[in-house]
């Protein structure tokens, strides 16, 4: 069921799909941590190599397979691997590519745990690191100008929705030997394709838009086939983050629906954030879909839709809790891309640990709230909203009054 001239909606809902002997309309689940062989001669052919057939859950499921393909054909990329969170994805994605004595090159721009791992977890290991300001080209030519394993970015950036000129560090990189690794978990495979624009690998958190209910975890690694049965998939295979067969269902009716979700809340959080752009209490509001955003010509090269987040900024951290607690439909979360509308305090939660100096680099004041928009009626989430931002500073025709 797989076609390359198939068009995304209807990828997302056929892609990969392969039915057992019974016929089934619902992707099958197969719930079984092993598999059983004709004979001693068929077990002994499959773990040498010799032919194709599932051995351990761990290693390839039937249902999980389908996930994987299914993604593939989404994304544009000739193979994929799922992992049991997004986190699980980058980590294997990195760590599966690198050894001691390579050089790591990020954007500064990192979700938490991913900035964890290169500023923390890899020098463990004899890696060497270096951060750059994402938007700066300049910086990117000084780092990359001495040779080095792997870059790491996300774009747009986690919460500050950063838009990174994905072609020319891409270059930068591939002169410099590395491979790019981009996080591509905000724009979903439908609204930016990072393998097109010269990336070498793609990771998601699938617990986000691609789950989209907030009911279970999963990532994923996208690149080329060599990369991925040569590089990931003994890493995979060996260390053991596998998801299960039930949350790849899950991920699978996930996808189903991608697109339709994607599109809604996008027309909402566009909405949203020209409501909260003109609202007196908020010092700013970042969305790149915006023509005032720092990125917005560069987010329209690069994306076909400019996402389902909205960053604003608010005086302080006071006014931050005291507009989220004020809040009566849009629940308070770290998590994002659900269904349900997300306010975030970074400073506070996502990217507490990477501490204050490194948050103020990067622009996360104690004032940042991060709305992941969801599906609800996006006059409701205004209203929601503006109510609560009403109580932080009246209108002008209030104060007039």
């Amino acid at each position: 069921m797989t076609n390359p001239r198939f068009r995304p909606a209807t990828q997302l809902v056929h892609g990969g799909t392969t039915r057992s002997q019974f016929g089934e309309t619902a992707e099958a689940l197969f719930l079984t941590s092993g598999f059983v062989y004709d004979d001693a001669e068929q077990a002994e052919a499959t773990f040498a190599g010799q032919i194709s057939h599932y051995q351990y859950s761990r290693f390839g499921n039937p249902t999980v397979a389908m996930l994987e393909d299914r993604l593939a054909a989404i994304e544009g990329a000739e193979a994929c691997r799922v992992t049991a969170t997004g986190m699980a994805a980058v980590n294997a994605a990195m760590l599966a590519h690198l050894k001691s004595g390579d050089r790591v090159v990020a954007s500064r721009a990192l979700f938490g745990s991913c900035h964890w791992i290169v500023s923390t977890l890899l020098p463990r290991y004899g890696i060497a690191t270096e951060f750059v300001d994402g938007t700066d080209l300049a910086g990117w030519e000084r780092a990359l100008a001495q040779p080095a394993s792997l870059v790491l970015l996300e774009s747009p950036s986690n919460p500050m929705l950063d838009v990174l000129d994905l072609p020319e560090i891409c270059r930068l990189a591939h002169r410099a030997g590395a491979i790019v690794v981009v996080d591509n978990v905000f724009a979903t495979p439908l609204l930016q394709k990072p393998l097109e624009l010269g990336a070498d690998v793609v990771v998601y958190s699938c617990t986000k838009h691609i789950d989209g209910q907030g009911r279970v975890l999963g990532g994923a690694v996208l690149g080329r086939k060599a990369w991925v049965d040569e590089t990931l998939q003994p890493f995979i295979r060996n260390t053991g983050p596998s998801l299960s067969a039930f949350n790849a269902w899950l991920l699978l009716k996930g996808l189903e629906t991608l697109k339709l979700r994607v599109d809604a809340s996008c027309a909402g959080a566009r909405s949203v954030a020209d409501m909260l752009a003109g609202h007196p209490a908020v010092r700013r509001a970042l969305y790149p879909g915006r023509p005032d955003h720092p990125q917005h010509a560069l987010a329209a090269r690069q994306m076909s839709g400019f996402g389902t987040v909205v960053t604003f900024e608010l005086a302080g951290k006071a006014e931050a809790f005291a507009a989220m607690n004020a809040l009566r439909l849009i629940a308070v979360s770290n998590n994002l891309g659900d269904s349900k509308s997300l306010a975030t305090h970074p400073a506070t939660t996502t990217h507490m640990r990477i501490g204050p100096e490194e948050r103020a680099r990067l622009g996360i004041s104690d004032g940042v709230v991060r709305l992941s928009v969801g599906l609800e009626d996006p006059l409701d989430l205004i209203d929601d909203l503006r109510g609560a931002l009403d109580a932080l500073a009246p209108p002008a025709r209030h104060a007039a009054e």
